[in-house]
């Protein structure tokens, strides 16, 4: 806490735990907060804290020492009807004052009532530190109401290669001192707040906003008709019509406010106060000129990139507000290519996905559909289709629904049948496994099936799994050939590196059945080689970074992007856009910053020859298989030989 009266700060809680989101109760009488007690690794920007799900408990601090606690115990004596004396001080000690002794506050000479000072014994806080009785839970946020009430907030832990890219909603509590308990308000919320008086709750569900009592809330469906909702252009209480809220703009004056907002969040965020050398506040001066000269928004993001340009920073980017949502349904994609032929559209290649993966579904190789390369699409919905019809236009606005399809495998139609099947609206992810899938094989096929094949393509959420997915399932290869060209970043990759630096095992383990066990054994302990690019950056930076620091091995391809100043956690523009402000950059323990601007240069460089490319060669895949082959016959991986067993019971007599 900081005493703005003495200007200095006190430590109130232990240091030993991971404490979020204090608040003071209405009363002034305690200090709420969440808390893990082992809460071990806790987020940062390292994967290491991944997968690592943790939950809070709700604890308070008694702010003075001559107050008891809201806990204190109660007798289980009868007692003559109204409270008991316990209960009293509960109630007192929770702010309600009906029936307890509390003091009333004061008021000045105009009659307004006066609060009462907030008073902080500082001594012994540590003992006045209680728990609440509230389950353990994901708890991201907690709001005071009235004296004695707070709301809590619980986010769900969803395992990393199931959380969406939006913020997940959460389940609103109402936990009340007096009663020494907490009840689910809501869930599914996607914002909220309290009132400052505690008595109503604002919260979003479904993309509707509503209004109602703390003390009894109400879902969308049901603020329409529910007690408190608000009559037609009546005050709060009930759903808002948020639909027909507008906003009167003078475009011009917004452009101009932005402008000079952007130049705030660096002097704000920008992680060298000399901004690279850069006379901000002179820049800031000399392209104003062009303000005037505006004649739209997108004018607006081409000044700011021109003008932050300056900085000559990676991780700077300039984003218009997001669009309008849009009603219009998108197109259906069907995995595939084509060729025409006979005067009809066959089916070239039909890709494969990972149909037991919703995020990766492929509607063609779905079962009982199994449309092969070389049969023909004969029409779409019961319409004809023939080489002079478009094709998109055939499956215009299908995405995400079911669709009948007419296929064959003659362009006459002889033998055809019906399938139905529901369009994809991107085909990005079916075309990005099948790429990965031949490298996987032309992995295995040139190095004899001794070499893994490990494909990076971030260092978030999506790199994580795909790299405990790839790897793990090839320990029993004897190298491998790790992959993160076109690397899109996320975080520091030092889970990747600490499986990948292993490089011979430190025990084994025996036991009456089954092979020996290497230890530890999330290994791939033979050499390896890692693959980079170009278009490989940030976090995809990084990763090649430490991999050369941790000799593991060589470096393949070309040079990497070169940015790692990182950005994160900056308020948005008036009308939604944005410009980030790079404010975290990675240094060496040597001292220099030696990725920004620079890249990560290859060991072995090669090109992706585009001639070889077209006949079917990836010079640096296969460069890179004939890199680890050669060194794995000069360092073979270890094999180790097992001891015979002891004999310490020889000479015992047996029978004893």
């Amino acid at each position: 806490m900081y005493d703005l009266q003495r200007g200095a700060f006190t430590q109130v809680t232990d240091g030993l735990s991971d404490v979020r989101a204090p608040a003071f109760d209405a009363g002034g009488k305690y200090l709420y907060f969440v808390a893990s007690t082992d809460a071990g690794p806790a987020s940062d920007f390292s994967m290491m804290t991944y997968d690592h799900p943790i939950t809070r408990s709700l604890y308070a601090i008694v702010l003075r020492n001559d107050l008891p606690s809201p806990l204190a115990p109660e007798s289980d004596e009868e007692k003559a009807k109204g409270d008991s004396t316990a209960k009293s001080n509960a109630k007192a000690a929770a702010g309600d004052v009906k029936g307890a002794a509390a003091a009333k506050p004061g008021k000045d000479s105009l009659g307004a009532v006066v609060p009462e000072a907030v008073r902080i014994d500082f001594a012994g806080i540590d003992q006045r530190t209680i728990a609440l009785p509230v389950s353990p839970k994901n708890y991201v946020a907690l709001v005071p109401g009235k004296a004695g009430t707070l709301v809590l907030a619980e986010q769900p832990l969803v395992p990393v290669d199931l959380q969406p890219d939006s913020t997940l909603p959460v389940t609103l509590y109402k936990f009340d001192l007096g009663q020494r308990k907490a009840d689910e308000l809501l869930p599914d919320v996607g914002d909220f707040d309290v009132s400052r008086d505690g008595e109503k709750l604002l919260s979003k569900q479904q993309d509707k906003w509503v209004i109602s009592p703390l003390a009894q809330p109400m879902k969308p469906a049901d603020s329409a008709t529910g007690p408190s909702a608000a009559p037609s252009g009546g005050p709060a209480g009930g759903a808002l019509g948020v639909k027909d809220m507008q906003v009167l703009a003078d475009p011009r004056a917004e452009w101009k406010e932005m402008y000079h907002e952007a130049f705030r969040l660096q002097r704000a965020f920008f992680y060298d106060p000399g901004y690279h050398g850069l006379d901000l506040a002179g820049t800031e001066r000399f392209y104003e000129r062009y303000l005037e000269g505006l004649g739209s928004r997108a004018d607006l993001d081409y000044l700011l990139e021109e003008v932050f340009g300056n900085l000559t920073v990676g991780h700077l980017f300039v984003r218009p507000p997001d669009d309008a949502p849009t009603k219009t349904p998108a197109n259906g994609l069907l995995g595939a290519d084509y060729s025409i032929e006979n005067g009809r559209w066959r089916f070239a290649k039909v890709y494969a996905g990972e149909n037991w993966n919703p995020q990766s579904v492929a509607p063609l190789t779905q079962p009982g559909v199994n449309v092969q390369a070389g049969e023909y699409l004969l029409a779409v919905d019961g319409r004809p289709l023939t080489a002079s019809d478009n094709i998109e236009q055939a499956l215009e606005g299908t995405a995400g629904k079911s669709v009948a399809l007419r296929v064959g495998p003659k362009a006459d139609g002889s033998g055809a049948r019906d399938v139905t099947v529901v369009p994809l609206a991107s085909e990005v992810m079916l075309r990005h496994l099948a790429w990965v899938d031949h490298n996987r094989l032309t992995v295995d096929k040139l190095s004899g099936g001794k070499l893994a094949y490990i494909y990076v393509p971030n260092t978030g959420n999506e790199g994580y799994t795909r790299f405990n997915r790839y790897f793990f399932a090839q320990q029993d290869k004897l190298g491998a050939v790790v992959d993160e060209r076109f690397n899109r970043g996320g975080n520091i990759a030092d889970y990747m590196v600490e499986y990948l630096r292993r490089d011979a095992p430190f025990n084994y383990v025996t036991a009456r059945y089954g092979e020996d066990i290497p230890i530890p054994a999330g290994a791939i302990y033979g050499p390896k080689a890692m693959l980079i690019n170009e278009y490989a950056g940030s976090g995809g930076d990084e990763l090649p970074w430490l991999f050369r620091r941790f000799k593991v091995g060589p470096l393949i391809g070309k040079r990497t992007w070169g940015g790692l100043v990182g950005i994160g956690g900056y308020p948005a523009l008036m009308d939604g856009g944005s410009v980030t402000a790079p404010r975290v950059a990675l240094w060496a323990p040597e001292g220099d910053y030696a990725v920004e601007n620079k890249g990560v240069a290859p060991d072995i460089e090669v090109d992706l020859e585009p001639a070889a490319w077209r006949a079917g060669h990836d010079s640096q895949l296969e460069k890179a298989v004939a890199v680890v082959m050669a060194e794995l016959e000069k360092r073979p991986s270890p094999v180790a030989k097992r001891p015979a067993f002891p004999t310490w019971a020889k000479g015992s007599g047996g029978g004893h």
